[in-house]
């Protein structure tokens, strides 16, 4: 087995995916002979999830990482690969070569001389750290590189799932995946439910009132920020669910009024789903005072197809969850930045690792306390009421507190 070559990016964005897999000339720049089959059907693959991009992205990450182990390492093909093969694969990618890591994630293909090709930066595997880190100055490194647990869960589900997929078309004799025996052996279990990351009531408060007070002062700049801080909590959205894609794009008369005068949302989540999210009478407030920002009537008729958040610049609305994520920190920092003028530096160290998904995290956990969980299921979009389980930390807390006062040495005794 070799391992020393770097790998070269095999697939391109969704946007050019499709003409990539028609033209297999494409990847005549490839250094090693890899089986041309193979790369087109795993095309074919990952097209079918072209309805959400960051499940394709995830998709494309673990399917391009394990066709270069196994032309540049285990030097064979899709369907000749057995139990002791993946069980190799996992243990490479747990420690994979230096040359297989990068530091940033560049894109994979670059222009030059009107031509896309790959780009020479670009590598599988991205050593990072975390946001508390990278504030203090701490940069990534290749030698700390490390497969988090939920990267070892995902590689298994996503890469049986092509398996699978192959299976299926007769391009693979069985799923090796499936024969991997003893995965505790590679995927950690966790007793009871996983940690919800979520913000403080503390914390929620200082973004809230510190971004009101900054959109008082400077409303082009913060009065969009504030209706996202509170689209994101009050109505639980996803971040992809408030900027425009191929499939969808926020629109004002996506607030909808019923015969009873309820007022709800309209969105597109995970999976292409669409769903309906009941408005409080507080998001409405919310609504209404960014339509006035904008000049417009205080709610939205049928007829109103203006985006939902449009750009600052330029005309149609925001498409990139990138510069809502530049919005929210913004909001996250001034808070940061208060809490500690008042001496509350615990919750401002804990806030620096923060990420926009929490608010919807966040919504959620605040909801269920007072909402009857089947109508936060349905709101956050969950396809199971187990999962808005996890937010539910009444035990916990009753778990803690009667943990609260326990002894190591009875008082009596010393």
């Amino acid at each position: 087995m070799s391992n020393t070559s770097t790998p070269q990016p095999l697939f391109d964005t969704l946007e050019h995916l499709q003409e990539q897999s028609e033209g297999v000339c494409f990847w005549s720049y490839l250094k090693a002979p890899y089986p041309i089959d193979d790369i087109v059907i795993a095309a074919r693959f990952l097209q079918a999830y072209k309805g959400s991009q960051g499940t394709f992205n995830a998709y494309r990450r673990e399917v391009e990482r394990f066709l270069h182990w196994v032309v540049l390492v285990a030097e064979k093909s899709l369907n000749n690969l057995g139990r002791e093969d993946i069980e190799a694969f996992i243990e490479f990618c747990q420690e994979p070569p230096k040359n297989w890591i990068g530091v940033s994630k560049p894109a994979r293909f670059i222009l030059k001389d009107g031509q896309r090709v790959p780009n020479p930066a670009w590598r599988p595997f991205v050593a990072t750290v975390s946001k508390a880190a990278h504030r203090r100055g701490q940069a990534p490194n290749i030698k700390t590189f490390e497969l988090s647990q939920a990267s070892l869960n995902d590689l298994f589900a996503i890469l049986s799932s092509f398996y699978q997929y192959l299976v299926q078309e007769e391009h693979a004799r069985a799923n090796p995946f499936a024969l991997v025996r003893q995965k505790s052996r590679f995927i950690r279990k966790i007793q009871g439910a996983s940690k919800i990351r979520r913000l403080s009531e503390l914390q929620w408060q200082y973004i809230v009132e510190n971004t009101q007070k900054l959109a008082e002062k400077f409303p082009d700049e913060h009065e969009r920020t504030l209706f996202i801080l509170s689209a994101l909590y009050a109505m639980y959205l996803r971040i992809s669910e408030l900027t425009a894609n191929p499939r969808w794009a926020p629109q004002m008369n996506h607030f909808t009024r019923d015969g009873d005068g309820n007022w709800w949302f309209t969105t597109v989540g995970k999976g292409n789903k669409e769903r309906q999210i009941a408005v409080s009478e507080a998001m409405l407030e919310a609504l209404k005072r960014w339509r006035k920002y904008l000049a417009y009537s205080p709610l939205p008729s049928p007829a109103d197809y203006a985006p939902l958040i449009p750009k600052n610049r330029g005309r149609g609305p925001i498409t990139s969850t990138n510069q809502i994520r530049i919005l929210v920190q913004y909001a996250f920092d001034a808070a940061i930045e208060q809490l500690h003028h008042d001496k509350l530096s615990e919750e401002a160290e804990t806030l620096y690792e923060a990420t926009v998904h929490w608010l919807r995290h966040t919504g959620i956990s605040d909801d269920v306390k007072i909402r009857p969980r089947e109508h936060v299921r349905d709101d956050a979009g969950h396809s199971s009421s187990a999962i808005t389980d996890k937010y539910i930390d009444i035990e916990l807390r009753e778990r803690h507190e009667s943990a609260r006062k326990k002894r190591i040495v009875d008082d009596e005794v010393i």
